[in-house]
Order: C-alpha cells, then structure tokens, then sequence
C-alpha cells in the first residue's frame, strides 16, 4: 500500500460502483481498519451515533432478494422497472462487502438529529478515505427502500438505517469527478 498525504486521499476519493468491481476478496483486516477509522469521527458530547452492519457471503445474496422483492411488493401496480428490480438484486452480489450505516439516535435527543446524522456521515467518510487507501473501491447508496431495512436487519429502537456501503476491489480506470473551482463557492469576510 502506498502512503497517501491526506489531500492526496481526499482529492483522489471516488465512487465505484458495483458492477465494476471484480471477484476479489478483501482482507477482514481491512474492514476492521475502516471501522476502526469510523469510529474516531467527530461527535458531539460524544454520542458516537454510528452502527455498521456488515454483510458478506450468503448475506449478500439474501439482502439482495429482500430489496429486489420489497420493490416488487411496493411498486409492482404503479411504476415498476425490471431494470431497477434486476439492479437492487444484483448489485449487493456483485460487491465483495456491504455495510449498511445504521444511526442511533440520542435517546434523549439531546442534540438535532441533523448533527447525529452529520457524524455518521463523517464516519462513513472515514471508512471511504481507508478503502481508497486500500485501492478498494466503495460507493454509498441510499435507496428509498432502506426506510425499510428493519425489516431485514435487526435495529433497534432508534436505529434508523442511513444507506449501504458497497465496496470490492476494481481494474477499471475511474475519472475522478470534477468540481467547481472552491473561489465560487467562498465568500472571505476580513473586515
């Protein structure tokens, strides 16, 4: 693995989807590192709102017939699309690992949700910025239907899930996206 400079890291970040990854397992050692790295994100009074759980082997193929069937179920008499069923069911195979990102909410709701959420955000892009790292490549989704994942992962109360980390090894060569320059975006108030 080479050594990154952290803006090296974060500019070359990118997002590779699941039919471009290739057969290759990755290193439980790895995943570890990423949620180990998920783990030191930013949270305020230390609510620590990130839960992972993460789906290998045979889980890949049963999550995926759950989210191509509660498709079905949900949209078979309006605007069903075989190519979207066919991509809910496929796409968690192709991927080596998913981490569904799951939120616990303050029990005492002693923050606003949005900073809960902002945390496992930061969480995730700790886990992003390993598997680059690794030269793994990794993308999150957050389908509609995750509003519905308690019904294939045990949450607990509280527990809202926030999208899957899909993440497998690729060849392919992926342009990075580009960006408005950061001029157009910032305004410098010095006075």
């Amino acid at each position: 693995m080479k050594n990154f400079t952290v803006s090296e890291l974060i500019q070359n970040r990118k997002s590779v989807f699941p039919p471009l990854y290739i057969k290759k397992e990755i290193p439980k050692g790895i995943i570890e590192e990423m949620l180990e790295n998920a783990n030191r994100a930013p949270t305020h009074k230390l609510t620590q709102p990130w839960r992972f759980k993460v789906v290998r082997g045979e889980g890949k193929s049963r999550l995926g017939d759950f989210l191509a069937l509660k498709y079905k179920e949900l949209f078979s008499d309006t605007s069903f699309s075989e190519r979207k069923y066919k991509k809910l069911k496929e796409n968690p195979v192709l991927a080596d690992t998913i981490i569904a990102i799951i939120m616990q909410r303050d029990v005492d709701e002693s923050l606003p949700e949005w900073e809960e959420v902002a945390a496992v955000s930061m969480a995730v892009q700790n886990m992003w910025l390993t598997a680059s790292a690794h030269n793994i490549g990794s993308y999150w989704s957050s389908p509609g239907l995750i509003k519905y994942a308690n019904e294939f992962f045990d949450l607990k109360e509280g527990e809202k899930c926030l999208g899957f980390f899909y993440m497998g090894y690729y060849e392919a060569e992926i342009p990075t996206s580009k960006r408005e320059a950061i001029a157009t975006k910032v305004e410098w108030i010095e006075e």
